[in-house]
């Protein structure tokens, strides 16, 4: 029987700049103390995460690492965990970078991405006949280019791959980039008539289902997120949906049901960093499904995970595992 999980499609190598303020156009913000690099993107943020929440399970990353000095790095990180099996790792041009400013006062973050290899990825960089786990998670739609671009009959490439990893036996499941803009529609919305499980944050929901969850003045609309969770399943998503922000996560499971769990009420200090958090949130989540625990479950393991990932500057350092991480709840749950 096949076990495990594959986690496909952005490797990036983050370089966070802590910053004083965010500056107005034209004027200059302080560069502080605490320049970090680190692994980043759907792929090494999950797949580290998992590996950290149980070291035994089987686990595959599949993406691009460049032929330079930040692709070096990306395997090495990741080569530091057993279980994660780095053959399906392609090598080719310049490793995708984001250079993240990270706010001191907000603890907000803003991306500046170059994509690099990962422009490249494609379907035929998967080796399916070599690929032995469950679930197939692929990460981030709107920022894949070659796997955004049209496909005549499935409406993307992406939609295209997933419908392909589905005839082969996987479950797939889907993650997304926050952008704004009017992409989601076109790109999103073909993925997820193949997604067994969709785990997106609010705003990316908003973006793909029309319906406010977030206005423009911060505020969140929890009383929407049945509507929306229940949009992304009559969209296509099979099994599972699920909405993660820093206020709750929820979701809708595969017969209907669903589901909500306040997000951890952290101590003032506890956050050093929330790069990750989401893709932490994905990763407890992601977890739960292959063990066969029920959403309910999934919903507090990824709650536990993206608290745990706060608890440290870097996306995955703060992670522990899967036990140790539910403590978290103890000290801090509802």
């Amino acid at each position: 029987m096949k076990k495990g999980i594959c986690c496909a499609g952005n490797m990036v190598v983050d370089i966070t700049y802590p910053i004083s303020t965010w500056p107005k156009q034209g004027e200059l913000a302080h560069i502080t103390e605490g320049i970090q690099n680190s692994t980043g993107g759907a792929v090494c943020n999950t797949i580290s995460d998992l590996a950290r929440l149980d070291p035994q399970m089987h686990l595959v990353a599949s993406g691009y690492a460049g032929h330079d000095a930040e692709g070096d790095f990306v395997l090495q990180e990741m080569g530091k965990y057993p279980g994660i099996d780095l053959s399906q790792v392609r090598r080719n041009g310049r490793t995708a970078f984001t250079a993240v400013m990270s706010n001191n006062q907000t603890k907000e973050r803003t991306f500046f991405y170059h994509a690099g290899a990962n422009a490249h990825y494609c379907e035929d960089d998967v080796d399916w006949d070599n690929l032995d786990v469950n679930i197939f998670h692929i990460g981030y739609i709107l920022l894949l280019p070659a796997l955004d671009a049209e496909d005549e009959e499935y409406g993307t490439k992406m939609a295209r791959l997933l419908h392909n990893a589905q005839k082969r036996g996987f479950k797939t499941s889907i993650d997304v980039v926050t952008e704004s803009g009017g992409r989601f529609a076109k790109l999103v919305t073909p993925a997820l008539k193949y997604a067994d499980y969709c785990i997106i944050n609010e705003l990316e929901a908003q973006q793909t289902t029309n319906i406010c969850l977030r206005d423009e003045s911060g505020a969140l609309y929890p009383e929407n997120m049945r509507s929306a969770l229940e949009q992304l399943k009559a969209l296509g998503v099979s099994t599972w949906a699920v909405i993660h922000c820093p206020e709750m996560g929820c979701g809708i499971d595969e017969g209907g049901n669903y589901f909500e769990m306040p997000s951890l009420r952290l101590p003032d200090g506890y956050i050093k960093g929330t790069v990750g958090a989401g893709d932490a949130f994905c990763a407890g989540i992601l977890y739960a499904a292959e063990k066969g625990l029920p959403m309910p479950e999934a919903l507090k393991l990824g709650a536990c995970t993206a608290a745990a990932s706060l608890s440290e500057v870097g996306a995955s350092q703060g992670v522990k595992p899967a036990e140790e991480v539910l403590k978290l709840y103890e000290l801090y749950g509802a």
